[in-house]
Order: structure tokens, then sequence, then C-alpha cells
């Protein structure tokens, strides 16, 4: 009996060894888990805009957003006609650059809250043609051009006359490329983004058995050493009058005349012509507002008809 009584208090110790070691391997087997874990942390959380955060300190990832391409302009029509030229009076002293390389005058650059139909920035795509410039004048009722750089404008891209004095960087798909200025209106069937181009400006992209060949076009501001002229239409006077800006770097946007309670705005013709059907503000202070919107102011011109007068400022080129 006393032999017994003895082996009871090992057969406790045993079990309480047992247990103990038991729970040492759960516990063991526990830690293996967390240690092996692939990110070795706790749980990654995704945030209100959509990625996720692994530790404090982690990067979230951006997404680049790409804007969407800008559609093509309507494709022109298969017919071309030569674009309608009108006789003016005096040349205009403002010469066209030419390009014969891509490299060559960049695009126009820059926010125009008054650009019309036609925007710097923007490749427009369509075909040139070409027709007999002559001397170089149109609708725009320039006069003569001191070359042959120039271009009529399609129907909808010439906008009232908000195309003329344009620069516009042509280039062909050879790679050839050439400048030209907006002094013609190409009527219809002419189709938007559509060029019909002087023969000479043609032949820089082209043999002119061609006829016609897929473009794409672009605004440009370019340099030059000139300023902008003014010319009274012919029969103005104090009681009525029609003004013209001649030479000015970036497309004319506005023509206003100074009146006793500010600035009035004149409205323009399609043969390119701000007109003052009362005479208000003819002979006085004019400021010309470029498609960028900035302003220059004129003084001291009076109102001599068909004679050009030049200023002594110009648009800031772009």
């Amino acid at each position: 009996m006393a032999s017994a009584s003895h082996r009871r208090p090992l057969r406790k110790r045993r079990s309480a060894l047992v247990w103990t070691v038991a729970v040492a391997a759960v516990g063991l087997v526990v830690s293996l888990v967390i240690a092996l874990r692939p990110d070795g942390g706790p749980d990654t959380v995704r945030t209100a805009a959509g990625t996720a955060s692994a530790r404090p300190g982690a990067s979230p990832t951006t997404h680049k957003t790409t804007p969407a391409p800008k559609p093509p302009t309507a494709s022109p029509t298969p017919r071309r006609t030569p674009a309608a030229a009108t006789s003016a009076t005096k040349p205009s002293a403002r010469p066209s650059p030419a390009a014969t390389r891509p490299s060559a005058p960049r695009p126009a650059s820059g926010t125009a809250p008054l650009a019309g139909r036609i925007k710097p920035g923007t490749a427009y795509t369509g075909v040139a043609t070409h027709y007999d410039a002559k001397d170089g004048d149109g609708a725009c009722l320039y006069g003569p051009s001191p070359d042959l750089m120039v271009a009529a404008m399609n129907h909808a891209d010439y906008e009232t006359s908000r195309a003329c004095g344009a620069y516009i960087l042509v280039r062909a798909a050879s790679g050839a490329s050439v400048t030209v200025r907006v002094t013609n209106e190409c009527p219809l069937p002419c189709a938007p983004g559509q060029l019909d181009l002087s023969k000479e400006a043609f032949a820089k992209l082209a043999g002119l058995s061609a006829g016609r060949i897929p473009i794409t076009w672009s605004l440009l501001s370019p340099g030059t050493s000139e300023t902008v002229s003014i010319r009274y239409k012919t029969g103005s006077s104090r009681h009525w009058c029609g003004i013209q800006a001649l030479g000015h770097r970036n497309p004319l946007a506005r023509l206003e005349v100074r009146t006793g309670g500010g600035w009035s705005r004149l409205t323009r013709t399609e043969y390119n012509y701000f007109l003052s059907p009362d005479g208000t503000g003819c002979g006085g202070s004019l400021r010309l507002t470029d498609i960028y919107g900035e302003q220059l102011t004129v003084d001291g011109l009076a109102v001599r008809p068909d004679s050009v007068q030049p200023t002594r400022v110009q648009f800031t080129r772009r």
C-alpha cells in the first residue's frame, strides 16, 4: 500500500509535462506560420483612391492618365475649285516666311481664349490643292503679296475672315513642308481641313501634276522684325469708315475704337475690314486684340483712305 501511494504523484507530474510540451509545440507552429507569411506583416488596406498600402511608409500606386486624341477634321470632298480672288487697293508690307524642312518654324502654342476654329497646338488633317494666285491678293484684301507663299483657306475654317493673315505650317506625307500666309478663301465645295495653295507653295510639297495630296497643317507664330500697319478703306471718313489691320504676327480676334464710354468693338466683314457704320471712333485710337488676348493700342492715325499707315507695335511670338 505504501508503494502505490508513492506512484500517484509521479503520474500527475508526467501528465503536466506532456501538457506543457503540447502547448509549446502549438505556440511554435503559430509562430512559424506568422513568420513565413509573404508580407511578414499585417494585412494590406485599400485606400479611397483604390491604391494598396502595405505598411506605414509604403508608397501608393499612381495611375498616369493619357488624354484622348482629338478627332480628325472632316475629310475633304474629292472635287476642288480654285479660290475666289478679289481685287484690292494697296500692297501689304507683310512678307510670308517659307520653310522647306519639318524642323523649320515651330507651331504656335499657348492658351488662345479668343481663337475660332483654328487653334494653336492642334494639327489638322485634310488635302492640299493648288490654284493660280496671280499676285497673291485675295478675299482678305491685303493686296499683292511680296511673295507667293500664300493659301486660300476652306470656307468653314475661313470663318468670316478670322483666318486672314494667319501663318500656317503645311506638311506633306513625304516630309516636305512649307509655310504659307492665308490671304484668300476657298469656297464650297472646299471641305474643312482643305487648303488651296498657290502653285508656288504647292510645288514645295509635290509636283503640280499630283493635283491633290494629303496634308497636315498647324498654326504658326513666326518671328518677324516688322510691325502692324493700319489701312482705312476707300470712301472712309469721320462719318463712316472701314478699318483693316495688316502684318499682324498672330491671327486678329478683335478691333475696337475708343469712344466716350470706353472701347467699342467693330463688326468684322467677310472681306476682312472692321466697319463703323455711323463713324464712331473713325480717326481715333484703336485697340487690336489677338487670339491669345494680347492687346495693342494705336494712337494718332488720321483717316487716310487706301493708305497703309505703319505703327510701332507687334504681337508677342507664341
